[in-house]
């Protein structure tokens, strides 16, 4: 009997070995090799829905853009993080935690689609293509129901199987396709099972093509690993025009959408939502809405401006510093990396001369928004000996700057926006590098100039 060929496939990378292992070689991970068998070799040929492209070469002065503009949905956080809206013809990869508001956005933006076109003239039958592997149709309809979205242009299928999809949109051609998830497709072509690295990048694949040759703009919704990262082999984000993480803490309502690829506009850029009982609601303001709470007069409570792509967003850092009972003190950072953290706690000891080593520190940023920019060094130093000296800090006065290893202050970028979104907060002290101090500050808005962590707490 003739000996099936197969192969053993990393389901996190994407690595190929002979035999079983372990351990994967390429990312060190566990028990994530899975036995796929090998498909047949096929002779490449060009298909019916990719005939209409054109193959041959183009001068670059002759290739139009004007299929490459902006397609705004009509949510604004959303159209934002896309860089003004949805390209035709890209490919959107959404990924982020179990219930964290996936499947609500992409059908929220379905409805905005469908109702921003049947008001505008010639747009009238705009379709758009809910593809769901996870759910039955009514399902999808009693969540439309709860959002109040009912519109005959939104079509929805419950269907699984690759081949089936593609002659169903071949026959309507939407202009918009989600699929929830890719995850769930399978072809009928590969034997592996669904969700394997084969059977995800196939179908990922054949959308893609399908999107390109007939400018069509397509949604992937994703699962996520118990790392946080989109579940699959990494070439798929590569495949992808965009890359969106769903971000949120339980117990929380507040959800961030981050953009960390996009060949259409700028990465970094962030949608602030707020999930209620009727879907995800935009948050125009982030900085009254994260300040909202803020205690007054409270000490290892510090407020700092952290740019989040072009937005300007103010941020409450809390620190807690007590006496530890441990011969090994705690250091606890919630939202900012706990390296960073460690990094100012020493220079904290060895500059200031603030006795540290045997007192718990703990850190959190309120809201569940994560900080990741070093513009925010000077304001977690600032809580955490306020916390330690049990010295309030003034509730108006907002603190910017990048602390080095000898204590020195440095400039911060987009020092202008920062300082005008203070002044809208009704915040009349910026503590902020010297080298930034010369920019012209917004009316009613003292800025004071530093060089060192020193006269930062001589100061606040």
């Amino acid at each position: 009997m003739a000996k099936n060929n197969t192969i053993f496939t990393c389901q996190n990378c994407g690595a190929q070995s002979p035999k079983w292992l372990g351990r994967c070689p390429e990312c060190n991970n566990w028990n994530t090799y899975v036995e796929e068998q090998i498909a047949e070799e096929v002779k490449p040929t060009r298909s019916s829905m990719t005939a209409s492209a054109n193959f041959s070469p183009t001068p670059l002065p002759d290739i139009s853009t004007d299929a490459s503009e902006h397609d705004p949905v009509g949510i604004a956080e959303l159209d934002r993080v896309l860089g003004g809206g949805i390209v035709p013809g890209s490919v959107i990869l959404i990924g982020g935690d179990p219930g964290i508001g996936k499947s609500t956005i992409v059908l929220q933006a379905f409805g905005s689609i469908a109702s921003k076109a049947s008001k505008v003239p010639g747009q009238q039958g705009r379709k758009v293509l809910y593809i769901s592997g996870e759910e039955s149709a009514p399902q999808i309809k009693m969540r439309a129901e709860r959002l109040k979205i009912n519109h005959e242009d939104i079509y929805v299928i419950a269907e699984n199987c690759l081949e089936r999809l593609m002659e169903e949109i071949k026959k309507l051609k939407p202009s918009v396709i989600a699929v929830d998830s890719i995850q769930t497709i399978y072809s009928n072509n590969i034997t592996s099972a669904p969700g394997t690295v084969s059977q995800v990048r196939e179908a990922a694949g054949q959308f893609l093509y399908y999107s390109k040759a007939c400018a069509t703009a397509t949604i992937l919704v994703g699962h996520v690993t118990k790392d946080g990262a989109i579940a699959g082999p990494k070439v798929l984000e590569h495949m992808v025009d965009t890359v969106l993480y769903f971000e949120g803490e339980r117990g929380h309502p507040f959800r961030l959408l981050r953009a960390v690829k996009n060949r259409f506009g700028s990465t970094n850029e962030i949608g602030v939502f707020e999930m209620t009982g009727a879907g995800l609601k935009e948050v125009l303001n982030p900085s009254s809405l994260f300040l909202a709470e803020r205690p007054e007069n409270a000490s290892g409570s510090v407020v700092v401006a952290s740019l989040e792509g072009s937005r300007p967003v103010l941020i409450e850092v809390q620190a807690l510093v007590t006496s530890s009972g441990f011969s090994q003190p705690r250091r606890t950072a919630i939202g900012m990396d706990s390296g960073r953290v460690a990094l100012l706690v020493a220079v904290l000891e060895k500059v200031i001369g603030l006795q540290l080593q045997d007192q718990d520190i703990f850190l959190n940023v309120a809201g569940g928004i994560k900080v990741n920019e070093p513009a925010a060094d000077l304001g977690i130093l600032a809580a955490i000996a306020s916390s330690f000296k049990n010295k309030p800090i003034d509730p108006h006065m907002l603190i910017l700057g990048e602390v080095g290893l000898t204590g020195e202050v440095r400039a911060v970028s987009g020092i202008e926006i920062r300082l005008a979104e203070a002044a809208k907060m009704g915040f009349t002290k910026v503590i902020l590098p010297k080298s930034n101090a010369k920019v012209k500050a917004p009316k009613g808005v003292e800025t004071i100039g530093i060089s060192s962590v020193t006269e930062c707490l001589d100061l606040a």
